[in-house]
C-alpha cells in the first residue's frame, strides 16, 4: 500500500499533514541525514584549521565546494545513504561513506580518512539533532506561537473595556474585564517563551566516551577541548557540554521539554476558558455555509477548534513528559535507548503546531455577544457587596463585612433595588450613600 494521507499511521503525516508539513525540513529521516552531513562537513573544515600537519595545505579555497555537499543535498543523496546503511547496518557510518564518495569526486582522496576523524556516531547525532531542534524552534515553532500571542494581544486590546462577571470556584465574583482576562494568557505565554529562550541548546562532542581519546593519542599537542568548544559553540552556534559520557546528558533538552509543556498547559487553560465562555453564550461563532455541527442536531455550532487543540496539546505533553523523563537516563557510559526516542522529538512539536493553528482558527471565529455579558452582570448585583463593605471599612463603619454577608449570602435574588434599599439604612453621610449607590457590576472592574 502506498503511503499517503489516507494510509499514514500517524495523523501527523495523514489527516493533519497540511498543518505539520514544514516540520519535514527538521525532523524527517531526510532532514536528519542532511544535518549529519552538515556537521561532518563543517567538522572537516574546522579540522583543517586545527593545526594538524596533514591538513595544513587546505587554504579554504575548496570550502564552498565542500559546503555545496549539504547546501544542495537532495533526496537522491539521502537515498544513496539509506542504501549504504543496508550494507553497513549503521546510519552514521553510511554518511561517512557518502562523504568519502563526494571527496573522491572532488579529488580529495588523500584527505578522506579525516572525515569523521576521531569521532563516534554520537558526536554527530548529538550535534546534528540539537541543531535541527534549534532550527525547528526558531523557524517553525516560535513564529507560529508568537503569531498566536499577537492575536491574543489584539483581542485583549479590542475587549479591554468590556466588563465581565468573574467566576471563582465557578461562582459569581468581583467583576473583571474580558480584555484583561485574555491578557493574563499573553503575559503567561510571553514569560514562558522568555524562559525557554534562556535554556542552552546543548550538544555533546568529545569522542567515544567524551574524553577526546582518539584525538589526543594522534595529536597530543592540540588543545582538543578548545577545538571542540570552538566548533560546537562558534561554528554550530550550540552549547558544548564539557563533561559527558558517550552521549549528551540531555538535561538542558529535558528542561526545554518541560518549558514547552508549560506553554501547552497555559494554552489548554485558554482553550477551556474560551470553551466555557462559548457555552455561557458570551461568544457566538461564525457560521460557515455548508458545514455541519452535529450529525443529529442541525442547530449546533460546536467549539471544535478549541477541543481539537486541547486534545493535541495533551498528546504533545505526554510525549514531552516522556522525553524529559527518559533521555537524561542512560546506563553507564551509554545505552541505545535514547536513539529510538530521539527519532520522535518532532512528534510533540507537530501536535503543538496542530494545536496552535487550531486555536488561531477558533479565535477568528469568535463573535462577542456583549448582551450576554451585560445580562450576567445585571443578574448578579451581589458582587458589589465587596465594594460597599470596603468603602464602609474606610469610613469606620462597625462590622461592614457581616452586614453585607447577611444581605447577600442568601438564596434570594439581590438586585439594584435591594442594594439601594440597604444603603439607605446605613448610618453614613448622604455623600457616602451616593458613592455606594454609584457602584455597579459593570463599573466595579478595578484598574
Amino acid at each position: 500500500m502506498t503511503l499517503s494521507p489516507l494510509t499514514a499511521v500517524s495523523p501527523v503525516d495523514g489527516r493533519y499533514h497540511h498543518a505539520t508539513r514544514e516540520l519535514a525540513d527538521f525532523f524527517s529521516e531526510y532532514a536528519l541525514i542532511k544535518y549529519r552531513v552538515f556537521v561532518e562537513v563543517e567538522y572537516f573544515i574546522s579540522l583543517c584549521n586545527s593545526g594538524i600537519p596533514q591538513l595544513r595545505h587546505f587554504d579554504g579555497s575548496l570550502n564552498d565546494k565542500l559546503r555545496d555537499i549539504y547546501r544542495h543535498f537532495s533526496q537522491d543523496d539521502a537515498q544513496w545513504i539509506k542504501d549504504k546503511e543496508k550494507e553497513t547496518n549503521h546510519d552514521v557510518k553510511a554518511v561517512e561513506y557518502f562523504l568519502k564518495d563526494r571527496f573522491e569526486a572532488l579529488g580529495l582522496i588523500d584527505s578522506m580518512e579525516f572525515i569523521h576523524f576521531g569521532l563516534t556516531s554520537q558526536d554527530i547525532n548529538n550535534t546534528a539533532i540539537p541543531y535541527s531542534w534549534k532550527e525547528a524552534l526558531t523557524n517553525a515553532y516560535s513564529p507560529l506561537l508568537s503569531s498566536l500571542i499577537e492575536e491574543l494581544k489584539r483581542l485583549a486590546a479590542e475587549w479591554k473595556a468590556v466588563p465581565m462577571l468573574a467566576r471563582t470556584h465557578g461562582q459569581p465574583a468581583s467583576p473583571t474585564r474580558l480584555g484583561k482576562e485574555i491578557r493574563v494568557f499573553v503575559e503567561r505565554l510571553d514569560n514562558q517563551l522568555e524562559l525557554l529562550a534562556r535554556i542552552p541548546h546543548a550538544a555533546k562532542f568529545g569522542g567515544a566516551t567524551g574524553n577526546f581519546n582518539a584525538h589526543k593519542v594522534a595529536y597530543p599537542d592540540v588543545d582538543w577541548v578548545a577545538f571542540g568548544n570552538s566548533f560546537v559553540n562558534d561554528t554550530l552556534g550550540l552549547y558544548r557540554s564539557q563533561t559527558t559520557t558517550q552521549i549528551e546528558h540531555y538535561d538542558h533538552f529535558a528542561a526545554q521539554c518541560d518549558a514547552l509543556k508549560r506553554i501547552n498547559n497555559i494554552l489548554i487553560d485558554l482553550c477551556r476558558d474560551i470553551w466555557t465562555y462559548i457555552s455561557m453564550d458570551y461568544f457566538k461563532q461564525q457560521i460557515t455555509e455548508g458545514q455541519v455541527g452535529s450529525s443529529a442536531m442541525p442547530h449546533k455550532v460546536n467549539p471544535i477548534d478549541f477541543e481539537n487543540a486541547e486534545g493535541n496539546l495533551g498528546i504533545a505533553n505526554a510525549l514531552f513528559e516522556h522525553l524529559a523523563a527518559k533521555l537524561p537516563i542512560s546506563r553507564l557510559q551509554r545505552d541505545l535507548t535514547d536513539s529510538t526516542v530521539l527519532r520522535n522529538i518532532g512528534m510533540p512539536i507537530a501536535h503543538s503546531l496542530i494545536a496552535f493553528k487550531s486555536i488561531a482558527k477558533g479565535l477568528k471565529k469568535l463573535i462577542l455577544n456583549e448582551s450576554a455579558l451585560q445580562a450576567d452582570l445585571e443578574q448578579n448585583w451581589a458582587v458589589v457587596a465587596e465594594a460597599i463593605q470596603t468603602i464602609l471599612r474606610r469610613e469606620g463603619y462597625p462590622k461592614p463585612y457581616e452586614a453585607l454577608k447577611e444581605l447577600t449570602r442568601t438564596n434570594k435574588s439581590v438586585s439594584q433595588a435591594t442594594i439601594a434599599s440597604f444603603v439607605e439604612t446605613l448610618n453614613v453621610s448622604d455623600a457616602v450613600k451616593e458613592e455606594l449607590k454609584a457602584v455597579t457590576p459593570w463599573t466595579y472592574t478595578g484598574v
